[in-house]
């Protein structure tokens, strides 16, 4: 399957940004969310409830990046980009609208991460098309 440029350059960013933001939470939360000026204090349970999704989100974006490289991974790499993504900015507007507006750094990544989820859900279309047109 020939995987376009446009899939490498979107898992790269996707693989990319959660590396990061996952490699962050995972070295340093405290300091990580007092950016968005949240105050973790010194709650171990909080701390170690924080570092346990950020693992997951450090290793979702080592398998979106390994999809840039392994064909044979690139359409699970994007399925895995889009649930992410669209997981994370769905349920940043579900909080919105059950608890109210957060700061605008955080209504900002909602909206780049719902941004994101979509052009992977674009991605997985077009892939899928042009799939079924050469069948």
């Amino acid at each position: 399957m020939r995987v376009s440029n446009f899939s490498r350059i979107l898992l790269c960013l996707t693989g990319g940004i959660a590396i990061t933001i996952g490699g962050l939470v995972l070295y340093s939360p405290s300091d990580f969310y007092a950016l968005n000026h949240i105050d973790l204090g010194g709650n171990i349970n909080l701390l170690s409830e924080i570092r346990a999704p950020a693992g997951a989100l450090f290793a979702s974006g080592l398998v979106m990046l390994l999809g840039v490289f392994m064909t044979s991974l690139t359409f699970t790499s994007t399925i895995l980009a889009t649930l992410i993504y669209l997981s994370y900015g769905c349920s940043r507007f579900a909080g919105m609208a059950i608890d109210g507006v957060p700061s605008s750094s955080l209504v900002w990544s909602a909206g780049i991460e719902l941004g994101l989820g979509l052009l992977c859900l674009l991605c997985l279309w077009c892939e899928q098309w042009t799939m079924n047109s050469h069948e």
